[in-house]
């Protein structure tokens, strides 16, 4: 699982990365769980993989309950990303040739594409007010080094916020919406960084020779949980929003990746393949009271997201 952060990553990588069967993706920590509604009980969406077929995204209850697929291509669907008022759900696919983002309502219907890139978009994640989507994106880089971009959540007004000859990804915003956490191998292995919202102010958070990587901010914006290999193999973690006070969350000699908070910040989904496969856990803020949340021997179950606001 080494390689789960430290391969190249370009468009293609992502995809067969991202299958989970040939060793989850490459700095993709990010197909993340994610999650929406308004009302009822909380739900978490995360991709499913069978084997070397292509992934697509589930959702489900946040106790495992309910569990429903969302959508049915042939081609990769990955990454969700729901908008804050849980009503739709961003995601990336390939289904049209190349990887490119999509928006669909929360129950799976009104699938539409936003980019038309033959350089490939991906990782989509949506500003705390709605209004916009930050990406990853392959146009500028020859198809190999991506940089992250950010967009009206119409698709209209793609703009470029990094520009660096290493590799730009996974796009988090704070939740003030006044900053974006990424990740980059622009210091020669993968960290954690944050800049303005506006592209601005970029600077490294962590500082390891190991690869950190797929930042969390959690809701009240003053922790930001990521996952590292610097112990050997990948555990969660959380550190301040400047970046100090790092400490380990999860201990397991399997990998443990993907960390994604819960609306009230007292939970963090992850996926982990402790139990031979990869499936979907919780635990507490704290990473105690971990727990399985789903059980498919048959596939692997990773990058969960919860519903905004425990609507679902």
């Amino acid at each position: 699982m080494s390689e789960r952060v430290a391969a190249p990553l370009d468009s293609n990588a992502m995809k067969q990365g991202a299958a989970l069967s040939a060793a989850l993706a490459v700095f993709v920590g990010g197909f993340l769980t994610a999650c929406g509604g308004s009302g009822g009980e909380p739900k978490i969406a995360f991709i499913r993989v069978f084997g070397t077929a292509p992934a697509d995204v589930y959702v489900m209850n946040a106790d495992g309950s309910g569990l429903r697929r969302l959508t049915r291509n042939p081609g990769w669907d990955g990454y969700p990303a729901w908008s804050p008022d849980g009503r739709s759900i961003a995601f990336d696919s390939e289904r049209n040739g190349n990887l490119g983002l999509y928006v669909m309502s929360a129950d799976g219907s009104g699938q539409r594409r936003l980019t038309r890139n033959p350089g490939g978009d991906g990782m989509p994640a949506w500003s705390p007010n709605g209004a916009r989507i930050a990406f990853a994106s392959w146009r500028h880089r020859r198809h190999i080094h991506p940089d992250v971009y950010v967009m009206k959540a119409d698709g209209t007004g793609q703009r470029r916020l990094t520009r660096n000859p290493a590799n730009d990804v996974l796009p988090a915003w704070s939740p003030d919406g006044l900053r974006i956490a990424f990740v980059s191998k622009r210091d020669g292995n993968s960290e954690v960084y944050v800049m303005n919202a506006d592209g601005s102010g970029q600077r490294r958070l962590t500082r390891n020779p190991a690869d950190d990587a797929d930042p969390a901010w959690s809701p009240d914006g003053r922790s930001i949980a990521f996952y590292s290999n610097r112990e050997g193999n990948f555990d969660l973690y959380v550190m301040r929003a400047d970046g100090s006070g790092q400490r380990r969350l999860t201990r397991n000699p399997a990998d443990d990746s993907d960390p994604a908070w819960s609306p009230d910040g007292r939970s963090i989904a992850f996926d982990s393949n402790r139990d031979g496969n990869s499936e979907v856990y919780v635990m507490n803020d704290d990473g105690s009271g971990q727990r399985r949340l789903t059980r498919s021997p048959e596939s692997d179950d990773a990058f969960p997201v919860w519903s905004p606001g425990g609507g679902k």
